[in-house]
């Protein structure tokens, strides 16, 4: 029996296939519905959690990442004020021991200034000493030979000339 003919025959057998399809949509629903969408629901909610917590990972680590360059530029300035005190500690130091070496030399300077003065002192000391015995001895010299006034001249030139010799310089 045919109904109709054309693009969409309704027949018997068309008819039992959409009421057969009712039926179990009828079954489906009152018995798998709840299921297939508590299942459904689950699996979503499980796939928004996962995205949730992936988004809450990725920005956990932007914050981290966000403090370790805070961090490395900490240490890089840290870095370079503790290069720029060690230069300066250093230029410090370098001052100070140019310093003391300054008054080093200075105290050396000044020692031997003293010392040069002492020695100048006792070889005016010595030589006053030298040229008291040497008169003593020209006195001798005369007293023995009581010579003649040209001859205590001579005597005197003698001893003028051996005090020039090598033996009273130093």
């Amino acid at each position: 029996m045919e109904l109709h003919t054309g693009l969409i025959e309704m027949n018997l057998t068309s008819l039992m296939i959409l009421i057969n399809i009712f039926i179990l949509y009828i079954i489906l629903k009152k018995y798998f519905w709840e299921k297939i969408k508590a299942f459904m629901d689950d699996r979503s909610n499980a796939i928004k959690d996962a995205i949730d917590g992936a988004e809450a990972m990725n920005k956990r680590a932007d914050a981290k990442m966000a403090n370790y360059s805070k961090r490395i530029a900490n240490i890089e300035e840290e870095g370079r004020v503790i290069i720029k005190e060690a230069r300066q500690q250093a230029d410090l130091q370098a001052q100070q021991i140019i310093a003391d070496a300054r008054a080093q030399a200075a105290e050396i300077i000044e020692k031997a200034e003293r010392t040069i003065e002492l020695e100048r002192t006792k070889a005016m000391d010595d030589m006053r000493q030298e040229i008291a015995s040497i008169g003593l001895m020209v006195a001798e010299q005369i007293v023995e030979k009581e010579v003649e006034k040209t001859g205590q001249e001579a005597i005197v030139d003698e001893v003028i000339n051996n005090a020039r010799s090598t033996q009273w310089q130093n």
